[in-house]
């Protein structure tokens, strides 16, 4: 170990766990551009761009499409403490650990949360969380896309047409799936969605765009209060409770991207930049093109874990293209397998939560790690270390299976 005043080096690593994933050197390259004041009209042309851009990624025509200062989670809070007021009851329909951070985040909010559960490992059918709309009418539906402690992904387009049909907003976390799967916000009726740079996105953790139509704008202007310090001359606050955040307050966050540009927080500017070029470089490979990337690797991947004589975890009609569950093996210690893919190899891959504590690997193939040299580098790697504890792989046939995977694909 080093002294801390030494200068910063970290190992070069290959992050193949969950996320985050390595960045693209071009968004790397972008954060290193020359910071400019938060009112430069440069940087809020590049703000526009950013979302204009992130209409695109997301399939939407929503105004208010801009990005939250923070991680992923930063915009989850954002759209939940924006909604939710005291009181108000929320479904909330959890199939993994990122579920369950949903109800924890409406509880601090003072919902009345209203929970239905489906094993780890599958998914709802649309018919179950349909009828449990009925049964509660909450005002907000709060739905994971892509949970990554399951590596499921839940289809959503016949529950927004039913939360739609029922007048309850539907907000979905699509942190785990943007620039990886296919994601519609206005045909699957989604009225809030959020998302983070640091998976399929390729970028690093810290910034977080979501979207947001008219639905939720008008819930939310319900409750807009601006502080002492900015308030504008004439202004008249809402007659709704006040949003209990005061950074996470998407009324004022409007106005911070809006042509009013009211003072809010100062803008993480090299986040802004590295946002704008994710959003530019998937744009430029097409949505089209990156999601067939996602679901190539994935199959050369789970070809070649077969392969290897492991088993792949979960509901294989679900799973999501961009991670990848693996059961341990009996006799396999999946710590030390991890610690020595690390150790030897430079490559991560992760554990799971909960119930799948210890019982999985989880594999990711997301957003600039996407691509062939990973899949067969990880594959490499992971058959030397389990032969080493043991696990009798046929040597060399998962390369070999996720190679004629690849040209299949």
């Amino acid at each position: 170990m080093g002294k801390a005043t030494d200068e910063l080096n970290p190992p070069p690593r290959l992050l193949m766990g969950p996320g985050p994933v390595e960045a693209d050197p071009r968004v790397l390259r972008a954060m290193s551009m020359p910071l400019l004041g938060q009112f430069d009209p440069v940087l809020t042309g590049y703000m526009n761009d950013v979302m204009a851009l992130y209409r695109e990624v997301l399939r939407t025509g929503n105004r208010w499409t801009f990005l939250v200062d923070g991680t992923a989670r930063a915009a989850i809070e954002a759209a939940m403490v924006s909604i939710l007021a005291p009181g108000d009851r929320v479904l909330v329909p959890v199939f993994g650990r990122f579920g369950h951070l949903l109800c924890e985040i409406a509880r601090r909010c003072e919902a009345e949360v209203r929970v239905i559960e489906a094993e780890w490992g599958r998914v709802f059918e649309p018919e179950r969380v349909i009828a449990a709309l009925r049964e509660h009418r909450p005002a907000l539906v709060a739905l994971v896309h892509g949970d990554t402690s399951t590596t499921m992904a839940q289809p959503l387009a016949e529950i927004g047409a039913a939360c739609r049909e029922h007048d309850a907003l539907l907000y979905v976390d699509a942190t785990a799936t943007v620039g990886g799967m296919d994601v519609r916000v206005d045909d699957w009726c989604v009225d809030v969605l959020s998302t983070g740079l640091q998976k399929c996105l390729s970028g690093p953790p810290g910034s977080a765009p979501i979207t947001f139509n008219e639905r939720v704008e008008e819930r939310v202007l319900a409750r807009k209060h601006i502080e002492q310090g900015i308030l504008p001359d004439g202004f008249r606050a809402a007659q709704g409770p006040v949003i209990r955040s005061n950074y996470f307050d998407l009324a004022m966050l409007m106005d911070y991207w809006s042509e009013a540009r009211l003072n809010h927080h100062t803008e993480a500017t090299s986040m802004l930049y590295a946002a704008r070029e994710c959003a530019r470089v998937l744009l430029a490979e097409g949505l089209e093109a990156a999601h067939e990337r996602h679901r190539r690797a994935s199959r050369a991947l789970g070809a070649g874990l077969r392969a290897m004589g492991l088993e792949i975890f979960g509901d294989p009609a679900h799973k999501m293209p961009n991670v990848t569950g693996v059961l341990i093996p009996d006799g396999v210690n999946g710590d030390a397998v991890r610690a020595k893919m690390l150790d030897d190899f430079g490559i991560e891959i992760g554990t799971s939560f909960g119930p799948l504590a210890g019982r999985i690997w989880r594999i990711g193939t997301m957003g600039y790690v996407c691509r062939k040299r990973s899949v067969l580098l990880c594959l490499m790697a992971l058959e030397t270390v389990l032969r080493a504890q043991g696990f009798r792989a046929p040597p060399g046939e998962a390369v070999d299976a996720a190679l004629q995977a690849w040209v299949e694909g």
